[in-house]
Protein backbone atom coordinates (compact mmCIF):
# COMPACT_ATOMS: atom_id res chain seq x y z
CA UNK A 1 0.00 0.00 0.00
CA UNK A 2 1.36 3.35 -0.83
CA UNK A 3 0.97 6.66 0.62
CA UNK A 4 -1.26 9.45 -0.94
CA UNK A 5 1.35 11.90 -2.68
CA UNK A 6 -0.89 14.54 -2.22
CA UNK A 7 -0.50 16.76 1.50
CA UNK A 8 -3.43 18.18 3.08
CA UNK A 9 -3.06 21.89 4.02
CA UNK A 10 -2.94 21.73 7.68
CA UNK A 11 -6.33 22.58 9.60
CA UNK A 12 -6.06 25.10 12.17
CA UNK A 13 -9.85 25.69 14.18
CA UNK A 14 -9.81 29.31 16.38
CA UNK A 15 -11.73 29.36 19.55
CA UNK A 16 -11.76 32.20 21.42
CA UNK A 17 -14.07 32.09 24.52
CA UNK A 18 -14.74 34.48 27.48
CA UNK A 19 -16.48 35.53 29.94
CA UNK A 20 -18.39 38.82 30.79
CA UNK A 21 -20.90 40.42 33.45
CA UNK A 22 -24.20 40.51 32.77
CA UNK A 23 -24.09 44.49 32.52
CA UNK A 24 -24.98 46.49 29.03
CA UNK A 25 -21.12 47.20 29.50
CA UNK A 26 -20.14 43.58 29.76
CA UNK A 27 -22.45 43.18 26.52
CA UNK A 28 -20.67 45.87 24.43
CA UNK A 29 -17.37 45.09 25.41
CA UNK A 30 -17.96 42.07 24.04
CA UNK A 31 -18.98 43.34 20.84
CA UNK A 32 -15.89 44.88 20.70
CA UNK A 33 -13.77 42.13 21.40
CA UNK A 34 -15.15 40.09 18.85
CA UNK A 35 -14.34 42.37 16.02
CA UNK A 36 -10.81 42.45 17.65
CA UNK A 37 -10.08 38.68 17.36
CA UNK A 38 -11.94 38.02 14.29
CA UNK A 39 -9.69 40.95 12.72
CA UNK A 40 -6.84 38.74 13.81
CA UNK A 41 -7.86 35.92 12.24
CA UNK A 42 -8.02 37.58 9.19
CA UNK A 43 -11.74 38.51 9.38
CA UNK A 44 -10.89 42.51 8.28
CA UNK A 45 -13.16 44.94 10.28
CA UNK A 46 -15.96 46.50 8.03
CA UNK A 47 -15.98 43.19 6.21
CA UNK A 48 -19.52 41.72 5.22
CA UNK A 49 -18.50 39.14 7.40
CA UNK A 50 -17.27 41.04 10.75
CA UNK A 51 -20.34 43.47 10.39
CA UNK A 52 -22.56 40.48 10.43
CA UNK A 53 -20.96 38.83 13.08
CA UNK A 54 -20.57 42.73 15.19
CA UNK A 55 -24.39 42.71 14.83
CA UNK A 56 -24.82 38.80 15.59
CA UNK A 57 -22.47 39.18 18.93
CA UNK A 58 -24.29 42.59 19.71
CA UNK A 59 -27.95 40.89 19.82
CA UNK A 60 -27.17 37.97 21.59
CA UNK A 61 -25.20 39.77 24.31
CA UNK A 62 -27.69 42.29 24.59
CA UNK A 63 -30.14 39.24 24.85
CA UNK A 64 -28.23 37.45 27.14
CA UNK A 65 -28.03 40.66 29.89
CA UNK A 66 -31.72 41.47 29.32
CA UNK A 67 -33.56 38.09 29.64
CA UNK A 68 -30.81 36.01 30.80
CA UNK A 69 -29.31 37.45 33.74
CA UNK A 70 -29.09 35.95 36.85
CA UNK A 71 -27.63 38.28 39.44
CA UNK A 72 -23.79 37.25 39.79
CA UNK A 73 -23.71 35.57 37.35
CA UNK A 74 -21.86 35.90 33.60
CA UNK A 75 -22.56 35.06 30.03
CA UNK A 76 -20.04 33.69 27.77
CA UNK A 77 -19.20 34.72 24.58
CA UNK A 78 -17.79 31.63 22.05
CA UNK A 79 -16.32 31.98 18.80
CA UNK A 80 -15.06 29.28 16.80
CA UNK A 81 -13.62 29.74 13.36
CA UNK A 82 -13.30 26.69 11.50
CA UNK A 83 -11.83 26.31 7.66
CA UNK A 84 -13.49 25.53 4.70
CA UNK A 85 -13.09 24.10 1.47
CA UNK A 86 -12.31 25.94 -2.22
CA UNK A 87 -15.53 27.47 -2.37
CA UNK A 88 -15.73 28.48 1.66
CA UNK A 89 -13.14 30.75 3.51
CA UNK A 90 -14.45 28.60 6.65
CA UNK A 91 -17.38 28.47 9.29
CA UNK A 92 -17.64 31.18 12.00
CA UNK A 93 -19.68 29.99 14.91
CA UNK A 94 -20.68 32.62 17.45
CA UNK A 95 -22.27 31.12 20.66
CA UNK A 96 -23.44 33.34 23.77
CA UNK A 97 -24.39 31.25 26.92
CA UNK A 98 -26.50 32.12 30.07
CA UNK A 99 -26.99 30.67 32.85
CA UNK A 100 -31.27 31.50 33.16
CA UNK A 101 -32.49 28.19 31.01
CA UNK A 102 -36.38 28.61 32.22
CA UNK A 103 -36.09 31.80 29.70
CA UNK A 104 -35.51 30.13 26.54
CA UNK A 105 -36.40 32.02 23.49
CA UNK A 106 -38.13 30.54 20.67
CA UNK A 107 -36.16 28.72 17.62
CA UNK A 108 -35.72 29.25 13.59
CA UNK A 109 -38.61 29.09 12.37
CA UNK A 110 -40.91 30.20 15.47
CA UNK A 111 -40.04 33.92 15.51
CA UNK A 112 -43.19 35.92 15.71
CA UNK A 113 -43.17 39.80 14.43
CA UNK A 114 -43.05 42.03 17.19
CA UNK A 115 -45.95 44.34 18.12
CA UNK A 116 -46.02 47.27 15.70
CA UNK A 117 -44.55 50.31 17.98
CA UNK A 118 -43.15 48.44 20.54
CA UNK A 119 -39.72 49.46 19.82
CA UNK A 120 -38.35 45.95 21.04
CA UNK A 121 -38.10 41.96 19.73
CA UNK A 122 -36.31 42.30 16.61
CA UNK A 123 -33.05 41.16 17.99
CA UNK A 124 -33.84 37.57 17.07
CA UNK A 125 -35.42 38.04 13.79
CA UNK A 126 -32.01 40.21 13.23
CA UNK A 127 -30.02 37.50 13.66
CA UNK A 128 -32.29 34.70 12.10
CA UNK A 129 -31.52 36.94 8.81
CA UNK A 130 -28.23 37.63 8.94
CA UNK A 131 -26.73 34.07 9.86
CA UNK A 132 -26.89 31.39 7.65
CA UNK A 133 -27.64 28.50 10.67
CA UNK A 134 -28.96 29.30 14.28
CA UNK A 135 -30.08 27.36 17.33
CA UNK A 136 -31.04 27.37 20.57
CA UNK A 137 -28.87 25.04 22.97
CA UNK A 138 -29.54 23.55 26.48
CA UNK A 139 -26.16 24.10 28.18
CA UNK A 140 -25.07 21.48 30.90
CA UNK A 141 -25.72 21.71 33.87
CA UNK A 142 -27.47 24.92 33.11
CA UNK A 143 -28.72 27.87 31.07
CA UNK A 144 -28.82 28.20 27.77
CA UNK A 145 -26.55 28.51 25.00
CA UNK A 146 -27.90 30.38 21.29
CA UNK A 147 -25.55 29.24 18.58
CA UNK A 148 -25.69 31.56 15.05
CA UNK A 149 -23.22 30.24 12.04
CA UNK A 150 -21.78 32.21 9.20
CA UNK A 151 -20.41 30.63 6.37
CA UNK A 152 -17.40 32.55 5.44
CA UNK A 153 -17.17 33.37 1.35
CA UNK A 154 -13.95 33.92 -0.67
Amino acid sequence: MEASSTTQPPVTVRVFAQRFSSTPRGARLARHLALHVLHDWGIPYRSDASEAAALIVAELAANAVTHGRVPGRDFELRLTHAPGDTDLLGVLRIEVSDTRGERRPPGPGELLPPPPGSGCGHGLILVEALADRWAVLDRVPLGKTVRAELDLLY
